[in-house]
């Protein structure tokens, strides 16, 4: 669509359309109760309809090759050291204000309102709370900021294809999240950039097998530390204040002679 190029409408959609896609799919699924595995499992098949319906356009889209030959941004050469710096430090800025404005969601009655759905969503229903419009909301944000990140990656990349919206990457990023820690916002990011760096590091030394470093650097994660890097971080640091609270009982106590 021509309204697409001019940046104007391009950005605000790349976060409105994925909103507007959350509520009309959140909507019936949450009123329905779907949730666990069932919930996951509708998204992935979702996903992967999208991905085989936006291949299908390939007057659009590109098919399976995406949208490629981006050249500018605003008028500045994507091809320039300059222009890729600076939209390095504008992903690392929205990182930063999408992160706070998190840690600040969390902080209000939202937050906790959230927090109560997760660890009790048949005790909050009890309570006279619709759950629903809650979890919509929440999904919709989930879906904006997917959009906004989308928006900061294509530009850095240089190409997006229909198969970014397939299983693959929403596996993927479940695994940050694993990785760095569950129910941590810290661990999310900790995830992100711990797996993009091994990802990185083991395709470029081991280019034939980096795949199985990878699996088993997740299979580890599971059965060594499930609650991910935080959550070892938090265990081993519980486990020094309580050496540390053991060696003060037992050291002897000075006594004074005259």
């Amino acid at each position: 669509m021509e309204a697409f190029s001019h940046a104007w409408f391009a950005i605000p959609m790349a976060v409105l359309v994925p909103v507007a896609v959350a509520v009309i799919i959140g909507v019936p699924t949450f009123r329905a109760r779907i949730k666990g595995p069932y919930f996951a499992i509708l998204t992935q098949a979702l996903a992967l309809v999208c991905s085989i319906l936006f291949i299908g356009q390939q007057p659009y889209t590109g098919g399976t090759n995406g949208v490629t030959n981006l050249q500018d941004v605003f008028g500045y050469s994507l091809s320039e050291p300059a222009t890729m710096r600076g939209l390095y430090l504008v992903t690392a800025a929205v990182l930063v204000v999408v992160f706070l404005g998190a840690r600040w969601l969390v902080s209000t009655k939202m937050g906790r309102i959230l927090v109560a759905i997760r660890d009790g969503e048949n005790r909050f229903r009890f309570l006279g709370y619709n759950s629903t419009l809650f979890k919509v909301a929440v999904f919709a944000l989930s879906a904006g900021l997917a959009g906004l990140a989308g928006a900061l990656y294509v530009p850095q990349v240089g190409i997006i294809s229909p198969s970014m919206m397939g299983i693959l990457p929403s596996v993927e990023m479940a695994i940050w999240v694993a990785v760095g820690g569950r129910g941590n916002l810290v661990g999310a990011v900790l995830g992100a950039l711990v797996v993009n760096f091994a990802k990185t590091y083991l395709s470029e030394t081991f280019p034939d097998s980096w795949l199985y470093f990878q699996g088993a650097l997740f299979v580890g994660v599971v059965l060594l530390f499930p609650q991910g890097i935080i959550g070892l971080l938090s265990r081993l640091k519980g486990k020094g204040r309580k050496v540390a609270h053991t060696a003060g009982e037992k050291a002897p106590v000075p006594v004074a002679r005259g």
